[in-house]
């Protein structure tokens, strides 16, 4: 078992596997149900995750935040939250950032009545607003810290130089990056950055939206309403690729008895610098194997195999749309 791992230079401290609650949502994930995304968290926890992730525009009208503090609030003092603001849903239904202190200020107070807290663990700017200069929304930050409504800062989607700029002002707890075996485009630059700084670095997409799970067969053909089918990765020569990646694999985790999935997590939370990764799930039955990547450890020689193959696969296609 993985010890808890300190958030950045705070006295709170997180599970090396967290849940990551956007696709309770239900906006890009499909059969969705509140039943199941309820009974999901309760898992999550069950199975030893203390560390749950959501935001302020995870569903049209607070959605995740809603079931998140629903289940947490009998829990509150064993769990750190996480929420973040800059990131709304217009009229139109789609996202719209804004990191003005107005609206960073307005959004933690919503955020706070949706789920039932008086305070926020760890809050994230989602996004850089790119209208303003990211110091204001930075600041804004450091207010919500002044007042008590939040312990501690993060930065989701930014670039080194806003990240510096952020931390200038207000000092960041973690930062969310997507990262995972084949899109490792923060370890040139940011990862060293964030340990020179202990910041905490809590990656989304460590399953690569569920591709690295191992679980969609190279026929698989996407239901119209599964958000996944705008990203290259699950297209063409980049999706066989991948497949063939996979391949590669499978026999670590036969040979383990243990998922795909578990093999891609546990490599991932042993990277230098990765403090947890954020897992996205809806059923029960997801979490606690996720969960379970943090209850045994890959080998030297089992790392280098993976890195054999992640070297083998080659440069992806990465986060583009097609």
């Amino acid at each position: 078992m993985f010890p808890l791992r300190r958030l950045g230079q705070t006295d709170l401290h997180v599970t090396p596997i967290a849940m990551g609650c956007w696709p309770i949502a239900g906006i890009t994930s499909i059969d969705v149900t509140e039943a199941s995304s309820l009974e999901t968290i309760s898992a999550a926890f069950d199975a030893g995750i203390n560390h749950f992730d959501t935001a302020y525009c995870y569903g049209y009208e607070g959605e995740s935040e809603r079931m998140v503090g629903r289940v947490l609030r009998p829990l509150r003092d064993r769990v750190i939250v996480a929420t973040k603001g800059g990131i709304h849903w217009g009229p139109d239904r789609k996202q719209v950032k804004d990191g003005r202190r107005d609206t960073i200020l307005r959004q933690v107070d919503e955020s706070l009545q949706r789920l039932g807290f008086d305070h926020i663990d760890l809050y994230y700017l989602h996004a850089p607003d790119p209208t303003i200069d990211i110091a204001e929304s930075a600041g804004a930050m450091s207010e919500l810290v002044s007042a008590g409504k939040v312990r501690a800062v993060g930065a989701s989607n930014c670039n080194l130089s806003q990240l510096q700029q952020f931390h200038a002002v207000c000092p960041l707890a973690a930062i969310q990056p997507h990262y995972n075996m084949l899109q490792r485009e923060i370890e040139p630059e940011i990862l060293p950055w964030c340990q020179a700084n202990q910041v905490s670095v809590m990656v989304y997409w460590p399953l690569m939206k569920g591709l690295l799970a191992g679980k969609l067969p190279r026929e698989h053909v996407f239901d119209a309403r599964d958000g996944r089918q705008k990203y290259p990765m699950f297209h063409g020569e980049e999706w066989q690729k991948n497949q063939d990646f996979l391949d590669e694999l499978r026999p670590i985790a036969a040979a383990r008895q243990v998922s795909v999935a578990q093999v891609v997590l546990n490599w991932t939370i042993q990277r230098t610098g990765i403090t947890t990764a954020l897992c996205g799930a809806k059923r029960p039955e997801q979490i606690r194997d996720n969960a379970a990547a943090q209850n045994w450890q890959l080998s030297q020689a089992e790392i280098a195999a993976i890195d054999a193959a992640i070297a083998q696969r080659g440069a992806i296609v990465s986060r583009a749309a097609v």
